[in-house]
């Protein structure tokens, strides 16, 4: 299984499942990060952590934590 955790700072890949629950699952969903969508992993920060991706048209900064619960595929 991969991850968005996984991808390379420069690559596009779709998001295939969230693997979090609750509140959690909510506020991805509200953020724009939905099954079918195209993620584009923008940077990490210096010591790794956040990650900065592109989706729907907009910067989102994330914890690795959370990345790690989203199941992506290449583009």
């Amino acid at each position: 299984m991969r991850t968005l955790k996984d991808a390379a700072a420069g690559e596009t890949v779709i998001i295939k499942k969230i693997h979090g629950t609750g509140a959690l699952k909510r506020r991805f969903m509200d953020m724009g990060i939905t099954k079918g969508v195209e993620v584009y992993f923008r940077k990490e920060a210096p010591l790794g952590d956040p990650i900065e991706i592109n989706v729907l048209g907009y910067e989102l900064t994330i914890r690795k934590s959370d990345a790690e619960l989203i199941e992506v595929v290449e583009q």
